[in-house]
């Protein structure tokens, strides 16, 4: 049984720190792309930041150059730093895990979530 277990949230004042984790179990960890996406009351889920299986790193542009993503296989973790926050960036946080794979010419995806964390930015 495949479970991503987010944690870390909370409630935080505008130009604090939080850092999300996002625990894996029930799959290969390191073959895995990861992200973290979000959704605010009355929006769209959102990407925030991914990391491929190789490391690289992808981040919407609100959140760049104030948070940063990284993953520890020995861990089957994955982070989020996010500094600076905003009272924008208030949502519920979820961990995703994607992998694909073409098995005799059909495409296959493999995709989980977590059951989110939620982070409040607010004085």
């Amino acid at each position: 049984q495949v479970q991503l277990v987010e944690s870390g949230g909370g409630l935080v004042q505008p130009g604090g720190s939080l850092r999300l984790s996002c625990a894996a179990s029930g799959i290969v960890f390191s073959i895995y792309a990861m992200g973290w996406y979000r959704q605010a009351p009355g929006k769209q889920r959102e990407l925030v930041a991914a990391i491929t299986s190789g490391g690289t790193t992808n981040y919407a542009d609100f959140v760049k150059g104030r948070f940063t993503i990284s993953r520890d296989n020995a861990k089957n973790t994955v982070y989020l730093q996010m500094n600076s926050l905003k009272p924008e960036d208030t949502a519920v946080y979820y961990c995703n895990a994607d992998f694909r794979i073409e098995v005799g010419g059909v495409d296959r995806a493999f995709d989980y979530w977590g059951q989110g964390t939620q982070v409040t930015v607010s004085s």
